[in-house]
């Protein structure tokens, strides 16, 4: 399986602005800038999108697990910072609260932590992984 999305910018960094377009269409010509990715400014940026990616990628890591471990999922939400420093991307902070049937504080940590070693966007990621897990 592959997938694809295009980036066209146009003017100097600064001054400058960019479109982009996912495969899906989800993303259609969506602006991003100097302001929207160091300032404030209408559209998206790449740590934004790394974010969204990385917990997207998680959380259905996580359910796959806590299914195979025969649990019924209600529901998991996650919030996923990404922290640019310097030009580097050095963390990514996935912060999740989950309702699951019949599950153990200990066997939900453990599911977490599996999942936030094996998702694909972690071990993309060439930086710091974590996770702040609450069971709801």
């Amino acid at each position: 399986m592959k997938r694809h999305a295009t980036a066209v910018w146009q003017g100097s960094l600064k001054e400058g602005a960019g479109k982009l377009t996912t495969q899906s269409k989800t993303l259609d010509n969506t602006q991003y800038s100097f302001k929207t990715r160091f300032e404030e400014g209408v559209g998206t940026n790449p740590e934004e999108l790394v974010a969204a990616a990385h917990a997207g990628c998680f959380t259905m890591q996580l359910s796959a697990f806590i299914t195979e471990e025969g649990f019924e999922i209600e529901s998991i939400e996650t919030r996923c910072d990404i922290d640019l420093q310097a030009g580097t991307i050095i963390s990514s902070e996935l912060e999740l609260s989950a309702k699951v049937a019949g599950i153990s504080e200990e066997k939900f940590q453990e599911l977490v932590t599996k999942a936030e070693k094996n998702c694909p966007i972690s071990k993309l990621l060439n930086a710091k992984i974590s996770s702040n897990a609450k069971l709801l």
